[in-house]
């Protein structure tokens, strides 16, 4: 299975889908304040750098808006509250992590999500898949950096050449380059195939059954 290790996955858009809470939350704090809402789709394009990036780019003035640090801590306090309300599993993951578990492939979830909602969710829905989950945490880099992935990566014993990295937007796809992983992108999270091609993804995989087949046939599945 070509050294591969281990798989460090993004979570949400690649293991949960969690848009539905996060639009909410991001509803919630734009009505509370008074701000323009935004739509679903507006949300899935503004996700994938952490609450404060979604923050920002809610908001008129975007990090220049003088309401942003109230609003910020106003939509992670609701998340946190929300959090699992809706979010589930995509079809397919939980027999994709029971079948990487009996090949001995270890497992880790690295988010941009705050880490306390990143290990209440892990631990609500792939407990006993998982061994490290790890969100963000204050005064630590977020992905794209490459620290996040290397200190993970030092905490379970690997290589970089020995894990690959599995996640569904242009944060993801830096993210590995960044830390000198391979990427696996999926396409059944928030990203399109197309715009992740334009990100620089170089495997796309459109279901967990597919990512499997890579994980045992690399040579099957050459640039996109």
């Amino acid at each position: 299975m070509k050294n591969i290790k281990a798989v460090l996955f993004d979570l949400d858009g690649t293991l949960l889908d969690t848009l539905e809470d996060l639009y909410l939350a991001d509803l919630e704090a734009m009505r509370h304040f008074g701000y323009p809402e935004h739509t679903m789709d507006d949300v899935r394009r503004f996700v994938g750098n952490g609450l404060r990036k979604l923050t920002e780019r809610s908001l008129p003035e975007g990090k220049d808006d003088p309401g942003l640090e109230e609003v910020f801590r106003y939509l992670a306090s609701y998340y946190r509250a929300h959090a699992a309300d809706h979010a589930v599993p995509y079809d397919g993951i939980l027999n994709l992590m029971e079948k990487l578990k009996n090949d001995g492939i270890r497992m880790a979830v690295l988010s941009n999500k705050p880490d306390e909602d990143t290990k209440r969710l892990c631990e609500k829905f792939f407990r006993g898949y998982t061994e490290i989950n790890r969100g963000a945490i204050e005064g630590i880099a977020l992905k794209p950096a490459a620290h996040p992935v290397h200190e993970l990566l030092k905490d379970m014993g690997l290589r970089p050449e020995e894990a690959i990295y599995a996640g569904d937007s242009e944060v993801d796809i830096m993210t590995a380059k960044n830390a000198g992983l391979r990427c696996v992108s999926v396409t059944w999270g928030f990203r399109s195939a197309q715009a992740l091609r334009d990100a620089g993804a170089t495997v796309l995989v459109n279901t967990p059954d597919e990512f499997y087949t890579w994980i045992h046939n690399e040579e099957e599945y050459h640039e996109n």
